[in-house]
């Protein structure tokens, strides 16, 4: 049995941690708030983008001067798996999640014969990624100098992602992230990037494209050379605002367990101080009282 001492010791410290994941918590709740906004407000212009982006790809002829980052390269060998995790941990199974998601994939592919290769956006994803993928990572962008996400941040990571593809370092990219729903639930999404898909038979996108007829002012080249680079900027902005707003879901969702979790661990250490300190009290008064029966 722990003395006294001991056990009040155990008290002050869980309650100081009580106090940190309380106002971790708070400052979760806030955060969420406006991260939750942005990414609302951000999907409705990707997700056209995306659809739009899809029923060109339908419709364009492939040929020697078709954009790659539309018509890819014609093979499928080598895949990079573009994993967008946070910078900071006590996020619940925030990160987990989305990278258990790349490692499925990544084994998927690799049974298959494909070779893949591993691009990480954020910190928190390497230590994984790396002990069980340690030769297959080609860069990690750092995101911790980010207090806020901007289009721009999505805009630099496209363009390198774009650079490698020109440069034959590639032929198809995922993009793996966490889609916001709701404080406890935040989704774990696999998304191909590069070259754009072709929209699913019998999906909006396909019965658009199947009877739309598209004019392009002022030329299909000059269009496509805009708008292609634009889209995988805009899929990655998408997945950044997603992911912020995820993570501060799911570390207030985690703060919240930790803070009752630590009231029920202050309730049986001190149920436990009570009991050992009356014990000894009973202890005492039994030796008081045996010592005056012996005078």
């Amino acid at each position: 049995m722990a003395s006294l001492k001991a056990l009040k010791g155990r008290i002050v410290s869980v309650k100081s941690t009580q106090k940190i994941t309380k106002a971790m918590k708070m400052v979760a709740a806030a955060k969420l708030r406006r991260a939750q906004t942005a990414a609302e407000a951000g999907r409705p212009y990707a997700t056209r983008l995306e659809t739009v982006m899809a029923s060109l790809a339908s419709r364009v002829t492939v040929g020697p001067e078709s954009p790659r980052l539309l018509a890819g390269t014609g093979k499928d060998d080598i895949h990079l798996l573009v994993v967008a995790t946070s910078d900071r941990g006590l996020a619940g199974a925030f990160n987990s999640n989305i990278v258990r998601a790349a490692r499925k994939r990544a084994d998927e592919l690799m049974r298959q014969g494909k070779t893949v290769h591993f691009y990480l956006i954020g910190r928190k994803g390497r230590a994984v990624i790396a002990r069980l993928f340690p030769k297959q990572i080609v860069h990690q962008y750092d995101t911790s100098a980010i207090k806020q996400v901007s289009f721009a941040d999505a805009q630099a990571i496209a363009e390198d992602i774009a650079e490698r593809f020109q440069g034959g370092a590639f032929d198809v990219a995922h993009l793996f992230y966490a889609r916001f729903q709701s404080a406890l639930v935040q989704e774990p999404v696999a998304q191909q990037i590069i070259p754009v898909p072709m929209p699913e038979a019998g999906s909006a996108g396909d019965q658009a494209g199947a009877s739309a007829a598209v004019e392009y002012e002022p030329d299909e080249e000059e269009i496509l050379a805009e708008l292609l680079p634009r889209n995988v900027a805009v899929q990655i902005f998408r997945a950044l605002l997603e992911n912020a707003a995820s993570e501060q879901g799911s570390r207030m969702t985690a703060m919240d367990n930790a803070t009752r979790n630590a009231g029920d661990m202050i309730n049986r250490l001190s149920i436990e101080y009570n009991r050992t300190r009356q014990a000894a009290i009973t202890t005492e008064l039994v030796e008081i009282i045996s010592g005056a029966e012996a005078l």
